[in-house]
Protein backbone atom coordinates (compact mmCIF):
# COMPACT_ATOMS: atom_id res chain seq x y z
CA UNK A 1 0.00 0.00 0.00
CA UNK A 2 1.26 3.83 -1.50
CA UNK A 3 1.33 5.87 1.80
CA UNK A 4 2.29 9.77 0.79
CA UNK A 5 3.56 12.63 3.08
CA UNK A 6 0.80 15.52 3.63
CA UNK A 7 1.82 18.82 4.41
CA UNK A 8 -0.43 20.24 7.39
CA UNK A 9 -3.24 22.16 6.17
CA UNK A 10 -2.05 25.83 6.37
CA UNK A 11 -3.83 29.17 6.28
CA UNK A 12 -2.89 32.58 4.31
CA UNK A 13 -1.18 34.19 6.48
CA UNK A 14 0.77 30.90 7.57
CA UNK A 15 1.81 30.86 3.73
CA UNK A 16 2.64 34.11 3.81
CA UNK A 17 4.56 34.27 6.97
CA UNK A 18 6.77 31.32 5.64
CA UNK A 19 7.43 32.69 2.10
CA UNK A 20 7.98 36.34 2.60
CA UNK A 21 11.80 36.04 2.91
CA UNK A 22 11.78 34.40 -0.03
CA UNK A 23 9.41 37.07 -2.08
CA UNK A 24 11.63 39.17 -0.92
CA UNK A 25 14.76 37.56 -2.04
CA UNK A 26 13.72 37.42 -5.41
CA UNK A 27 12.44 41.16 -5.50
CA UNK A 28 15.72 42.19 -4.01
CA UNK A 29 17.07 40.19 -6.85
CA UNK A 30 15.15 41.73 -9.59
CA UNK A 31 16.05 45.22 -8.28
CA UNK A 32 20.10 44.79 -8.44
CA UNK A 33 19.50 43.51 -11.89
CA UNK A 34 17.84 46.77 -12.88
CA UNK A 35 20.03 48.49 -11.42
CA UNK A 36 23.34 46.65 -12.90
CA UNK A 37 21.49 46.91 -16.39
CA UNK A 38 20.21 50.75 -16.16
CA UNK A 39 22.38 53.08 -18.09
CA UNK A 40 22.09 56.08 -16.15
CA UNK A 41 23.77 53.59 -12.86
CA UNK A 42 27.14 55.43 -11.50
CA UNK A 43 30.20 54.73 -13.39
CA UNK A 44 32.31 52.29 -12.89
CA UNK A 45 35.18 54.36 -12.94
CA UNK A 46 34.04 56.46 -10.28
CA UNK A 47 35.25 55.86 -6.94
CA UNK A 48 34.02 53.78 -3.77
CA UNK A 49 34.14 56.75 -1.63
CA UNK A 50 31.52 59.79 -2.03
CA UNK A 51 34.87 61.53 -0.52
CA UNK A 52 38.27 61.81 0.73
CA UNK A 53 38.31 60.89 4.29
CA UNK A 54 40.34 63.86 5.32
CA UNK A 55 41.42 67.01 2.99
CA UNK A 56 43.99 65.50 0.93
CA UNK A 57 47.57 67.11 0.01
CA UNK A 58 48.16 65.06 -2.85
CA UNK A 59 45.67 64.00 -6.26
CA UNK A 60 48.21 61.98 -7.59
CA UNK A 61 51.14 60.05 -7.40
CA UNK A 62 54.34 59.15 -9.55
CA UNK A 63 55.98 56.01 -8.30
CA UNK A 64 59.85 55.74 -9.70
CA UNK A 65 60.16 52.25 -8.47
CA UNK A 66 63.88 51.21 -8.90
CA UNK A 67 63.32 47.31 -9.52
CA UNK A 68 65.96 45.03 -8.28
CA UNK A 69 66.82 47.08 -5.27
CA UNK A 70 69.14 50.06 -5.47
CA UNK A 71 72.76 50.13 -3.51
CA UNK A 72 71.53 53.01 -0.77
CA UNK A 73 75.35 52.29 0.69
CA UNK A 74 76.63 54.12 -2.63
CA UNK A 75 73.99 56.47 -3.41
CA UNK A 76 72.56 58.08 -0.20
CA UNK A 77 73.03 56.09 2.78
CA UNK A 78 77.31 57.55 3.99
CA UNK A 79 79.37 55.02 6.22
CA UNK A 80 82.50 56.42 6.62
CA UNK A 81 83.12 53.49 9.39
CA UNK A 82 82.44 50.90 6.49
CA UNK A 83 85.31 52.42 4.42
CA UNK A 84 87.39 52.34 7.89
CA UNK A 85 86.78 48.29 8.25
CA UNK A 86 86.84 47.60 4.35
CA UNK A 87 88.18 44.03 3.77
CA UNK A 88 87.48 43.07 7.37
CA UNK A 89 84.76 40.39 8.06
CA UNK A 90 81.09 41.64 8.98
CA UNK A 91 80.81 41.32 13.13
CA UNK A 92 78.46 39.15 14.34
CA UNK A 93 77.10 41.92 17.15
CA UNK A 94 75.67 43.79 13.99
CA UNK A 95 74.49 40.73 12.04
CA UNK A 96 73.37 39.53 15.01
CA UNK A 97 72.78 35.97 13.25
CA UNK A 98 69.96 37.60 10.54
CA UNK A 99 69.43 35.26 7.51
CA UNK A 100 71.60 35.91 4.43
CA UNK A 101 70.52 34.97 0.60
CA UNK A 102 72.35 31.45 -0.46
CA UNK A 103 73.90 33.48 -2.73
CA UNK A 104 76.35 34.82 -0.34
CA UNK A 105 75.53 31.97 3.13
CA UNK A 106 78.39 29.63 2.24
CA UNK A 107 80.91 32.28 1.57
CA UNK A 108 83.51 32.11 4.15
CA UNK A 109 83.50 35.57 5.09
CA UNK A 110 81.52 38.53 4.45
CA UNK A 111 83.78 40.96 3.69
CA UNK A 112 82.72 44.54 4.57
CA UNK A 113 82.83 46.93 1.43
CA UNK A 114 83.09 50.65 1.87
CA UNK A 115 81.63 52.42 -1.06
CA UNK A 116 84.61 53.45 -3.98
CA UNK A 117 81.86 56.87 -4.46
CA UNK A 118 82.53 60.41 -3.21
CA UNK A 119 79.96 61.49 -0.76
CA UNK A 120 79.35 65.28 0.14
CA UNK A 121 76.44 67.58 1.38
CA UNK A 122 74.25 69.35 -0.52
CA UNK A 123 71.72 72.05 0.08
CA UNK A 124 70.20 73.92 3.30
CA UNK A 125 69.21 70.78 4.32
CA UNK A 126 73.09 69.37 4.14
CA UNK A 127 71.07 66.03 2.50
CA UNK A 128 74.04 63.59 1.61
CA UNK A 129 74.63 62.00 -1.79
CA UNK A 130 77.27 60.39 -3.37
CA UNK A 131 78.67 61.51 -6.90
CA UNK A 132 76.06 59.35 -8.74
CA UNK A 133 73.99 61.63 -8.30
CA UNK A 134 75.05 65.36 -9.48
CA UNK A 135 71.78 66.36 -10.94
CA UNK A 136 69.18 64.99 -8.19
CA UNK A 137 71.23 66.72 -5.45
CA UNK A 138 70.78 70.21 -7.10
CA UNK A 139 66.70 69.15 -5.63
CA UNK A 140 68.00 68.05 -2.72
CA UNK A 141 65.91 70.26 -0.62
CA UNK A 142 62.91 69.38 -2.47
CA UNK A 143 63.49 65.89 -1.60
CA UNK A 144 62.46 63.97 2.16
CA UNK A 145 64.54 61.05 2.74
CA UNK A 146 63.55 57.78 4.53
CA UNK A 147 66.61 55.81 5.48
CA UNK A 148 64.96 53.51 7.65
CA UNK A 149 62.74 51.58 5.70
CA UNK A 150 62.91 48.13 6.23
CA UNK A 151 60.91 44.56 4.75
CA UNK A 152 60.55 41.28 5.97
CA UNK A 153 61.54 39.90 2.47
CA UNK A 154 64.73 39.01 0.94
CA UNK A 155 64.07 37.56 -2.44
CA UNK A 156 63.13 39.81 -5.40
CA UNK A 157 59.65 38.44 -6.47
CA UNK A 158 57.95 38.49 -2.93
CA UNK A 159 59.55 41.90 -2.04
CA UNK A 160 58.34 42.96 -5.25
CA UNK A 161 54.35 41.75 -4.82
CA UNK A 162 54.94 43.34 -1.35
CA UNK A 163 55.78 46.73 -2.34
CA UNK A 164 53.25 47.18 -5.00
CA UNK A 165 49.69 45.36 -3.11
CA UNK A 166 50.84 45.07 0.61
CA UNK A 167 51.28 41.17 0.32
CA UNK A 168 54.23 39.27 -0.58
CA UNK A 169 51.90 36.59 -2.52
CA UNK A 170 50.28 37.35 -5.86
CA UNK A 171 46.80 37.49 -6.25
CA UNK A 172 46.10 40.84 -3.96
CA UNK A 173 45.41 44.03 -5.77
CA UNK A 174 48.17 46.56 -6.76
CA UNK A 175 48.26 50.50 -4.51
CA UNK A 176 47.16 51.53 -8.38
CA UNK A 177 44.57 49.35 -8.42
CA UNK A 178 43.51 50.70 -4.50
CA UNK A 179 43.33 54.22 -5.23
CA UNK A 180 41.15 53.98 -8.63
CA UNK A 181 38.34 51.98 -6.37
CA UNK A 182 38.51 54.35 -3.79
CA UNK A 183 38.93 57.77 -5.33
CA UNK A 184 38.32 56.41 -9.19
CA UNK A 185 39.48 58.47 -12.09
CA UNK A 186 39.73 61.94 -12.65
CA UNK A 187 39.50 61.87 -16.50
CA UNK A 188 37.25 60.09 -18.23
CA UNK A 189 39.45 59.42 -21.46
CA UNK A 190 42.28 58.25 -19.60
CA UNK A 191 42.73 55.27 -17.22
CA UNK A 192 43.16 56.38 -13.29
CA UNK A 193 46.38 53.92 -13.09
CA UNK A 194 48.58 53.65 -15.60
CA UNK A 195 52.55 51.75 -15.75
CA UNK A 196 55.37 52.54 -17.66
CA UNK A 197 58.48 50.48 -18.25
CA UNK A 198 62.19 51.16 -19.13
CA UNK A 199 62.82 49.12 -22.10
CA UNK A 200 66.14 47.61 -22.21
CA UNK A 201 67.32 47.35 -18.74
CA UNK A 202 64.68 44.15 -17.82
CA UNK A 203 67.22 42.19 -16.47
CA UNK A 204 64.29 40.06 -14.55
CA UNK A 205 60.55 39.86 -15.37
CA UNK A 206 58.08 42.11 -14.44
CA UNK A 207 54.66 40.44 -13.96
CA UNK A 208 51.25 42.09 -14.91
CA UNK A 209 50.01 40.62 -11.27
CA UNK A 210 52.13 43.42 -10.26
CA UNK A 211 49.97 46.23 -11.42
CA UNK A 212 46.51 44.28 -11.42
CA UNK A 213 43.59 44.73 -9.91
CA UNK A 214 43.63 41.39 -7.98
CA UNK A 215 40.05 40.73 -6.33
CA UNK A 216 38.37 44.23 -6.81
CA UNK A 217 36.57 44.95 -10.24
CA UNK A 218 38.75 44.60 -13.02
CA UNK A 219 37.89 48.27 -14.18
CA UNK A 220 40.47 48.78 -11.49
CA UNK A 221 43.42 47.23 -12.85
CA UNK A 222 46.57 49.33 -14.22
CA UNK A 223 47.02 49.40 -17.98
CA UNK A 224 50.47 49.52 -19.11
CA UNK A 225 52.03 52.23 -22.09
CA UNK A 226 54.43 50.58 -23.99
CA UNK A 227 57.05 51.92 -26.31
CA UNK A 228 56.99 51.96 -30.26
CA UNK A 229 54.24 50.84 -32.10
CA UNK A 230 50.96 50.31 -30.17
CA UNK A 231 50.86 52.21 -27.08
CA UNK A 232 48.25 50.51 -25.70
CA UNK A 233 47.90 46.75 -27.02
CA UNK A 234 44.67 45.92 -29.13
CA UNK A 235 43.67 49.24 -28.83
CA UNK A 236 43.88 50.22 -32.45
CA UNK A 237 41.54 50.00 -35.33
CA UNK A 238 41.75 46.21 -37.36
CA UNK A 239 43.08 47.08 -41.05
CA UNK A 240 39.74 48.01 -42.90
CA UNK A 241 37.48 49.00 -39.69
CA UNK A 242 36.98 52.71 -39.18
CA UNK A 243 36.10 54.53 -36.55
CA UNK A 244 32.47 55.12 -37.00
CA UNK A 245 32.00 51.38 -37.61
CA UNK A 246 34.06 50.52 -34.54
CA UNK A 247 31.38 52.72 -32.65
CA UNK A 248 28.55 51.61 -34.00
CA UNK A 249 30.04 48.07 -33.67
CA UNK A 250 30.60 49.05 -29.70
CA UNK A 251 27.15 50.33 -29.51
CA UNK A 252 25.49 46.89 -30.60
CA UNK A 253 27.68 45.35 -28.31
CA UNK A 254 26.77 47.36 -25.23
CA UNK A 255 23.17 46.35 -26.01
CA UNK A 256 23.78 42.94 -26.11
CA UNK A 257 25.91 43.21 -22.93
CA UNK A 258 23.10 45.01 -20.83
CA UNK A 259 20.53 42.01 -21.60
CA UNK A 260 23.51 40.07 -20.34
CA UNK A 261 23.35 42.39 -17.36
CA UNK A 262 19.69 41.87 -16.91
CA UNK A 263 19.58 38.60 -17.13
CA UNK A 264 22.59 37.72 -14.95
CA UNK A 265 22.83 40.85 -12.45
CA UNK A 266 26.50 40.27 -12.65
CA UNK A 267 28.65 43.69 -11.73
CA UNK A 268 31.51 42.85 -14.34
CA UNK A 269 29.35 42.96 -17.07
CA UNK A 270 29.08 46.36 -16.30
CA UNK A 271 32.52 46.80 -16.07
CA UNK A 272 32.84 45.42 -19.09
CA UNK A 273 30.73 47.95 -21.23
CA UNK A 274 32.75 50.91 -19.52
CA UNK A 275 36.06 49.24 -20.64
CA UNK A 276 34.87 49.25 -23.84
CA UNK A 277 33.77 52.49 -23.91
CA UNK A 278 37.07 53.38 -22.25
CA UNK A 279 38.89 51.72 -25.22
CA UNK A 280 37.16 53.30 -27.72
CA UNK A 281 37.52 56.79 -26.09
CA UNK A 282 40.88 55.97 -25.31
CA UNK A 283 41.75 56.10 -29.20
CA UNK A 284 42.08 59.65 -29.38
CA UNK A 285 43.32 60.87 -25.83
CA UNK A 286 46.50 58.13 -26.12
CA UNK A 287 47.69 59.23 -29.10
CA UNK A 288 47.50 62.71 -27.70
CA UNK A 289 49.00 62.08 -23.92
CA UNK A 290 52.04 60.41 -25.74
CA UNK A 291 52.72 63.05 -28.41
CA UNK A 292 55.81 65.45 -27.34
CA UNK A 293 56.01 67.10 -30.67
CA UNK A 294 54.15 70.18 -28.57
CA UNK A 295 56.60 70.03 -25.72
CA UNK A 296 58.89 73.61 -25.66
CA UNK A 297 62.72 73.48 -27.07
CA UNK A 298 63.53 73.82 -23.19
CA UNK A 299 61.25 71.38 -21.51
CA UNK A 300 62.91 68.92 -23.78
CA UNK A 301 66.47 69.91 -22.53
CA UNK A 302 65.42 69.78 -19.57
CA UNK A 303 64.98 66.18 -19.72
CA UNK A 304 67.94 65.25 -22.03
CA UNK A 305 68.45 63.91 -25.28
CA UNK A 306 67.12 60.02 -23.34
CA UNK A 307 63.49 61.95 -23.61
CA UNK A 308 63.43 61.64 -27.38
CA UNK A 309 63.92 58.28 -27.51
CA UNK A 310 60.36 56.53 -26.62
CA UNK A 311 60.77 53.94 -23.42
CA UNK A 312 63.79 55.36 -21.90
CA UNK A 313 63.16 56.44 -18.27
CA UNK A 314 64.10 60.03 -19.57
CA UNK A 315 60.86 59.64 -21.87
CA UNK A 316 59.09 57.89 -19.60
CA UNK A 317 59.03 60.94 -17.01
CA UNK A 318 57.91 63.41 -19.82
CA UNK A 319 55.18 61.33 -20.42
CA UNK A 320 54.37 60.80 -16.63
CA UNK A 321 54.22 64.67 -16.13
CA UNK A 322 51.90 64.81 -19.27
CA UNK A 323 49.47 62.20 -17.89
CA UNK A 324 49.41 63.79 -14.36
CA UNK A 325 48.63 66.96 -16.36
CA UNK A 326 45.22 64.98 -17.26
CA UNK A 327 44.84 63.77 -13.67
CA UNK A 328 45.66 60.42 -13.87
CA UNK A 329 45.75 59.01 -10.51
CA UNK A 330 48.91 56.69 -10.20
CA UNK A 331 51.53 56.61 -13.07
CA UNK A 332 53.87 53.61 -11.90
CA UNK A 333 57.20 53.96 -13.79
CA UNK A 334 59.02 50.72 -13.38
CA UNK A 335 63.18 51.16 -14.04
CA UNK A 336 65.03 47.58 -13.82
CA UNK A 337 68.47 46.95 -13.36
CA UNK A 338 69.42 47.47 -10.03
CA UNK A 339 70.42 44.12 -9.07
CA UNK A 340 73.95 44.47 -8.46
CA UNK A 341 75.46 41.05 -7.18
CA UNK A 342 78.57 41.80 -8.91
CA UNK A 343 80.20 44.32 -11.30
CA UNK A 344 78.69 46.99 -8.70
CA UNK A 345 80.54 50.33 -9.57
CA UNK A 346 80.17 49.94 -13.42
CA UNK A 347 76.13 48.51 -13.12
CA UNK A 348 74.67 51.56 -11.21
CA UNK A 349 77.10 54.13 -12.47
CA UNK A 350 74.90 53.16 -16.00
CA UNK A 351 71.74 52.89 -13.65
CA UNK A 352 72.12 56.46 -12.05
CA UNK A 353 73.14 57.91 -15.92
CA UNK A 354 69.57 56.32 -17.13
CA UNK A 355 67.54 58.15 -13.89
CA UNK A 356 69.78 61.11 -12.53
CA UNK A 357 68.86 64.09 -14.72
CA UNK A 358 65.50 62.36 -15.32
CA UNK A 359 64.45 62.72 -12.07
CA UNK A 360 65.83 66.34 -10.95
CA UNK A 361 63.94 67.17 -14.87
CA UNK A 362 60.76 65.39 -13.80
CA UNK A 363 60.74 67.20 -9.86
CA UNK A 364 61.83 70.52 -11.25
CA UNK A 365 59.24 70.43 -14.51
CA UNK A 366 56.76 69.80 -11.70
CA UNK A 367 57.85 72.47 -9.44
CA UNK A 368 57.90 75.27 -11.94
CA UNK A 369 53.98 74.42 -13.22
CA UNK A 370 52.91 74.44 -9.85
CA UNK A 371 52.04 70.71 -10.29
CA UNK A 372 54.21 69.37 -7.26
CA UNK A 373 52.66 70.67 -4.19
CA UNK A 374 49.76 68.29 -5.63
CA UNK A 375 51.87 65.73 -6.89
CA UNK A 376 53.35 62.96 -4.59
CA UNK A 377 57.00 61.49 -6.05
CA UNK A 378 58.05 58.40 -4.60
CA UNK A 379 61.84 57.22 -5.55
CA UNK A 380 62.81 53.57 -4.34
CA UNK A 381 63.37 49.66 -4.77
CA UNK A 382 61.75 46.28 -3.08
CA UNK A 383 65.04 46.35 -0.67
CA UNK A 384 68.46 47.27 0.00
CA UNK A 385 72.18 46.06 -0.30
CA UNK A 386 74.45 44.52 1.65
CA UNK A 387 77.36 46.39 3.94
CA UNK A 388 79.41 43.43 2.97
CA UNK A 389 80.94 41.76 -0.67
CA UNK A 390 79.00 39.11 -2.28
CA UNK A 391 82.24 37.47 -3.99
CA UNK A 392 85.56 38.77 -4.39
CA UNK A 393 86.28 42.70 -3.05
CA UNK A 394 88.72 44.23 -4.78
CA UNK A 395 90.36 47.91 -4.58
CA UNK A 396 87.92 49.16 -7.40
CA UNK A 397 85.10 46.33 -7.65
CA UNK A 398 82.64 44.48 -5.36
CA UNK A 399 78.98 43.34 -5.55
CA UNK A 400 76.34 43.11 -3.12
CA UNK A 401 73.41 40.95 -2.25
CA UNK A 402 70.06 41.78 -0.85
CA UNK A 403 69.40 43.31 2.01
CA UNK A 404 66.17 43.69 3.62
CA UNK A 405 67.05 45.11 6.95
CA UNK A 406 67.68 49.13 6.08
CA UNK A 407 66.99 50.72 2.66
CA UNK A 408 66.32 54.62 1.20
CA UNK A 409 63.11 55.76 0.06
CA UNK A 410 62.87 59.41 -1.49
CA UNK A 411 59.97 61.45 -1.95
CA UNK A 412 58.91 64.61 -3.07
CA UNK A 413 56.00 67.20 -3.44
CA UNK A 414 52.47 66.14 -2.03
CA UNK A 415 52.35 67.33 1.50
CA UNK A 416 55.47 65.77 2.25
CA UNK A 417 58.21 68.15 4.24
CA UNK A 418 61.14 69.13 1.80
CA UNK A 419 64.82 69.10 2.80
CA UNK A 420 64.20 66.63 5.58
CA UNK A 421 66.20 63.61 6.54
CA UNK A 422 64.17 60.48 8.48
CA UNK A 423 65.45 57.72 10.04
CA UNK A 424 68.99 56.51 10.94
CA UNK A 425 71.11 53.46 9.98
CA UNK A 426 73.76 51.73 12.40
CA UNK A 427 77.39 52.92 11.65
CA UNK A 428 78.27 50.43 9.14
CA UNK A 429 74.82 50.41 7.66
CA UNK A 430 73.21 47.13 8.34
CA UNK A 431 70.45 47.66 10.79
CA UNK A 432 67.89 50.43 11.39
CA UNK A 433 68.55 52.43 15.03
CA UNK A 434 66.33 55.42 14.76
CA UNK A 435 62.97 55.90 12.88
CA UNK A 436 61.83 52.13 11.27
CA UNK A 437 59.49 52.71 8.65
CA UNK A 438 57.95 49.57 7.39
CA UNK A 439 56.25 49.05 3.71
CA UNK A 440 53.15 49.00 5.07
CA UNK A 441 53.98 52.19 7.11
CA UNK A 442 54.87 54.19 4.22
CA UNK A 443 51.97 52.63 2.20
CA UNK A 444 49.40 54.04 5.06
CA UNK A 445 51.17 57.23 4.41
CA UNK A 446 50.58 57.69 1.16
CA UNK A 447 47.48 56.87 0.98
CA UNK A 448 46.93 59.37 3.41
CA UNK A 449 48.79 62.19 1.89
CA UNK A 450 45.82 61.47 -0.55
CA UNK A 451 43.29 61.69 1.38
CA UNK A 452 42.29 58.07 2.29
CA UNK A 453 42.39 56.19 5.87
CA UNK A 454 43.74 53.23 5.07
CA UNK A 455 42.29 51.38 7.65
CA UNK A 456 39.02 52.44 6.16
CA UNK A 457 39.10 51.32 2.82
CA UNK A 458 38.40 47.25 2.32
CA UNK A 459 36.85 45.53 0.26
CA UNK A 460 35.33 42.22 1.47
CA UNK A 461 36.36 39.27 -0.45
CA UNK A 462 35.76 35.69 0.70
CA UNK A 463 34.28 36.09 3.85
CA UNK A 464 36.99 39.18 4.96
CA UNK A 465 37.88 42.93 4.73
CA UNK A 466 41.35 43.21 3.11
CA UNK A 467 43.15 46.47 2.66
CA UNK A 468 46.44 47.36 0.98
CA UNK A 469 48.23 47.47 4.31
CA UNK A 470 46.29 43.74 5.75
CA UNK A 471 46.72 44.40 9.68
CA UNK A 472 49.31 46.77 9.96
CA UNK A 473 50.60 50.27 8.83
CA UNK A 474 51.43 53.22 11.45
CA UNK A 475 51.65 56.85 9.67
CA UNK A 476 55.05 58.08 9.58
CA UNK A 477 54.18 61.76 10.76
CA UNK A 478 56.88 63.62 11.35
CA UNK A 479 57.70 63.46 7.05
CA UNK A 480 53.89 65.35 6.79
CA UNK A 481 53.73 69.10 6.04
Amino acid sequence: MTTFNMLPPTNRRAFLGRTVLGLGGVALLDLLRAAAAEPGAPSPFKGILDKPHHPPKAKRIISLFMAGGPSQLDLFDHKPKLNEHNGQDLPESVRMGQRVTGMTAHQATLPMAGSIFKFAKYGKSEATMSELMPWTAKIADDLCFVKSVHTEHINHDPAITFCQTGHHLAGRPSMGSWLSYGLGSANENLPAFVVLISKDRIDQPLYARLWGNGFLPSTHQGVQFRSGGAPVLYLDNPPGVSATGRKLALDRLSELQHLQADALGDPEVANRIAQYEMAFRMQTSVPEVIDHSRETKETLELYGDDAKKPGTFAANCLLARRLAERNVRFIQLYHPGWDHHGGLPAGIRRQCQDVDRACYALITDLKRRGMLDDTLVVWGGEFGRTNYSQGKLTATDYGRDHHPRCFTVWLAGGGVKPGLTHGATDEFGYNVVRDPVSIHDLQATLLHLLGIDHEKLTFKHQGRYYRLTDVHGELVKSILA
